[in-house]
């Protein structure tokens, strides 16, 4: 019987995070979950794909754009549920039982964020990230997604758009959405650089300007002019 995972992670110059959220995919491996893992790189100019030939993934390559990647991904994935985590997106030990547990609903399913870093604010901001989640039913793309073939494309999939591609797949899949008891770590660095306040209030205008019409490509012009980011 075929794993029912495949794995899809977009990257864009990941090597220096990629290893460390694969090691954490072992467990799955083990568990007989995951059947493929799928790498759909943006034009990566390190290691990355080494790590990924390393790791046996299958390779695809596209222009730099998270939404277009995880489409592209997801359109050569052949196992029954995807599980799409960012490069930098850490699954903690012990995911493999409530992921397994989940598979057996027709729900969809995200992970509790954690920030790998310490203080109050890594703490306040993964908390209304997590609160957000639940209530709103809006997780963003750190907090990954797990989802059938069948809800991924009634729901039409992730747009091939460079910004809020995860929020338009959460609006879609809303009432399917359901939070694991699985914390998702993720790197900290992008809120470190910005300062947590000013990436925090940012993060939450450029939402809330993207519920009231604005494009993805003309959020993603004010969100390169703000600071650099990365897959």
């Amino acid at each position: 019987m075929r794993a029912p995972i495949s794995v899809i992670v977009p990257t864009l110059n990941a090597a220096s995070e990629l290893p460390a959220t694969l090691t954490a995919l072992i467990e799955g491996v083990e568990a007989g979950l995951i059947g493929e893992l799928i790498i759909s790189d943006g034009g990566s100019a390190d290691h990355t794909r080494a790590i990924a030939d390393d790791a046996g993934a299958v390779w695809i390559e596209g222009p730099a754009s998270r939404g277009g990647q995880l489409r592209r991904g997801a359109e050569v994935a052949r196992c029954e549920w995807y599980l799409f985590l960012h490069a930098d997106t850490r699954l903690e030990r012990g995911w493999s039982g409530p992921v397994r547990e989940a598979m057996e609903t027709s729900a969809a399913y995200h992970f509790r964020l954690r920030f790998r870093a310490s203080g109050l604010a890594p703490t306040l901001v993964a908390g209304w990230a997590n609160l957000r989640s639940q209530v709103f039913k809006l997780p963003y793309g750190d907090q990954g997604l797990l989802v059938h073939r069948r809800d991924y494309e009634g729901a039409g999939g992730y747009p091939d758009v460079p910004l809020m591609e995860d929020v338009a797949l959460s609006r879609a899949l809303r009432r399917r959405l359901q939070q694991l008891p699985v914390q998702a770590s993720t790197s900290a660095d992008r809120y470190a650089r910005d300062g947590w306040v000013r990436r925090g209030t940012r993060n939450l205008l450029l939402l809330l300007r993207y519920r009231l019409g604005a494009s993805p490509e003309r959020l993603a012009r004010a969100y390169a002019r703000s600071g650099p980011s990365s897959n």
